[in-house]
């Protein structure tokens, strides 16, 4: 089953960056950090990542947005603060849909979210290091079958531990 891992939002943390990365990096397709690491853009901790760049990132190379093709979904990347997202998803969606993608990951409000909005699904991993709605900083791992567009999303502590209650199914549908 293709995987990836989305984090954001980590706000200078570097050892528990790497633990994640570490933990993971041999099980996903891709990785992708939705933003704010205030990292350089080539530092250690970043390398293997798609980054959307965010608010408080200032490297001159690193994108606002990336569109990540892996096994059959498209996902748009952007960190939400150029799109309103603590307003409403519209912006995200319309342009998820501008660029094709089937999911749209965001970061920027620091609170994990997940939810379908037409034909895509737009989900924000949470704050690994300052989340808002909650006292756990939290990453997310999206799964799918290959072939199918029913994906499953896991909210994760930092730690590593699943969190309880935090699984969510979604069925994108036909492709249009």
């Amino acid at each position: 089953m293709p995987k990836v891992l989305v984090i954001s939002d980590s706000h200078g943390l570097t050892d528990e960056l790497m633990q994640v990365k570490q933990r993971h990096e041999q099980e996903v397709n891709a990785m992708i950090h939705c933003g704010d690491s205030e990292l350089a853009a080539d530092s250690e901790e970043l390398k293997g990542f798609y980054y959307a760049k965010g608010n408080c990132d200032f490297e001159p190379d690193m994108e606002e947005e990336q569109v990540v093709d892996v096994e059959g979904l498209r996902f748009f990347v952007g960190h939400g603060h150029l799109l309103q997202v603590k307003q409403t998803l519209m912006p995200i969606f319309y342009r998820a849909e501008e660029t094709g993608a089937d999911v749209a990951c965001f970061g920027h409000s620091h609170m994990l979210g997940v939810e379908k909005v037409g034909d895509k699904l737009v989900m924000n991993p949470g704050s690994c290091r300052l989340p808002r709605d909650r006292e756990e900083p939290t990453y997310a791992l999206v799964e799918w079958t290959k072939g199918e567009r029913v994906l499953t999303v896991t909210y994760h502590h930092m730690n590593g531990l699943k969190m309880d209650n935090l699984e969510v199914e979604m069925d994108l549908g036909e492709k249009k």
